[in-house]
């Protein structure tokens, strides 16, 4: 008889311990699948501020760029705000517009007599919706949705205004 009880309580031991890896397996497995979620949502929330964040600094390096007197101003041009720098090179005055459309940040970079409009740029980005503003001489760009953000650009040329 106790051949039989020692056979028992070996295979007790052996079944604690396989239901014991069992469980250790099964949390090892969520844990990792919660990490993926984990991962993946912080992943989205930076895609999200990454494309804010570029959208607004890539207006203001262009800004800050092209900040000349009476050479930065807003204008409207099919429905579609665009900001436009002007630049002279040689005896031409080219203009880099810059706007917001289907979903994308766009750039068109032309000769001012060209006839070049909206839907003729660059994409620049895919973001959320980008709005600006022009109040004096500041400049007011906003971005929208999650990753949202908004940027006041004084212009030291005082924009159209201040010509």
């Amino acid at each position: 008889m106790r051949g039989q009880e020692n056979q028992r309580g070996r295979l007790t031991g052996v079944l604690f311990t396989i239901l014991l890896f069992l469980v250790f397996v099964l949390c090892a497995l969520f844990s990792v699948l919660i990490g993926g979620k984990v991962y993946e949502n912080i992943n989205a929330r930076a895609e999200d501020t990454y494309r804010g964040d570029v959208a607004l600094s890539y207006i203001a390096n262009k800004v800050r760029q092209g900040d000349e007197a009476g050479r930065v101003f807003l204008s409207e041009d099919k429905g579609v705000t665009v900001l436009k720098l002007e630049q002279s090179i040689g005896d031409s005055v080219y203009v880099t517009d810059i706007y917001y459309q289907d979903g994308r940040l766009w750039e068109l970079f032309t000769d001012s007599q060209s006839g070049l409009s909206v839907g003729d740029g660059n994409e620049i980005l895919e973001c959320s919706e980008v709005s600006m503003e022009m109040s004096g001489g500041l400049l007011h760009i906003k971005t929208e949705g999650k990753g949202g953000g908004d940027l006041w650009l004084s212009l030291r040329s005082g924009g159209k205004a201040h010509e």
